[in-house]
């Protein structure tokens, strides 16, 4: 069985849509953990509309989405897990050719897929990202070389869940920090050529808090530089990638002092 999680807070617009589409899989071996987040909104009522077995529903006080991720790696019951942020839309056989790869390389720890991305009523394409890396994916991630990662897409083997969570309180970065932590020791990544996700470019979407992204990296940075087996050379490459890819966000928003500042 697969145990997918999805964290929502007031996503009454999306919250729907992304159920429906973990209902419409090809592969029917799954349970969906539902972790309404302090939601305001009619949120609770949409998630709770579902006649589903294997939809389960729970709620906290508003903690943010690590917290509420991490509520939901305590429910997983199934063999693999993966995210579903409740903005976003599985393709029909997203599980099922996730699963595939799992089959067909059984000591494959991370499958991922590839991810259309598209404006926010799903109609445009405006681009795919392709993953292109086979291995343990730690180095890869340190190096932010986008062959490895993009944002919460990978089905993972949930016997790898006992020491590892989220971050709680960290808004931006916590993924790829996950991630870091679950491939260090050991671990290997694959994936389908086939979509997995179709990520909708949301204009609300934290990733355009800038300001918190860069502090998510930065708390990255501090918590990597001394683990073992992050060298002084990855140290450099993460920093100056991480940096290098902020100023340019803040220079596409023309704020040219926070674009300077990044480097001190």
């Amino acid at each position: 069985m697969i145990s997918i999680i999805t964290p929502f807070y007031n996503a009454s617009r999306f919250l729907s849509e992304a159920i429906e589409s973990v209902i419409n899989q090809t592969y029917h071996d799954w349970e969906l953990i539902l972790i309404n987040d302090g939601s305001t909104d009619e949120s609770k009522k949409i998630a709770k509309s579902f006649n589903d077995s294997r939809i389960r529903y729970y709620e906290q006080k508003n903690k943010g989405v690590s917290a509420a991720r991490n509520k939901g790696l305590k429910e997983v019951k199934g063999i693999y897990f993966c995210f579903l942020d409740a903005d976003d839309v599985m393709p029909k056989n997203s599980l099922l050719n996730r699963m595939k790869v799992f089959k067909t390389n059984p000591d494959t720890s991370f499958v991922d897929g590839k991810v259309i991305k598209m404006d926010s009523k799903l109609n445009i394409i405006e681009a795919i990202w392709t993953p292109s890396f086979f291995g343990n994916p730690f180095t890869d991630l340190i190096h932010l070389t986008g062959k490895s990662f993009f944002g919460p897409t990978w089905m993972i083997k949930s016997e790898l869940i006992s020491e590892n969570h989220l971050v709680e309180g960290l808004t931006h970065g916590e993924e790829l920090l996950f991630y870091m932590n679950l491939s260090k020791k050991s671990g290997t990544y694959s994936f389908t050529e086939e979509p997995i996700l179709y990520y909708r470019n949301n204009p609300n979407s934290a990733m355009k808090n800038l300001k918190a992204l860069e502090k998510g990296y930065r708390f990255i940075e501090s918590q990597i530089k001394s683990w073992p087996g992050v060298g002084k050379s990855d140290l450099r490459i993460f920093r100056w990638k991480y940096k290098r890819a902020m100023t340019l966000a803040y220079l596409r928003k023309k704020s040219i002092q926070e674009a300077f500042k990044v480097w001190f």
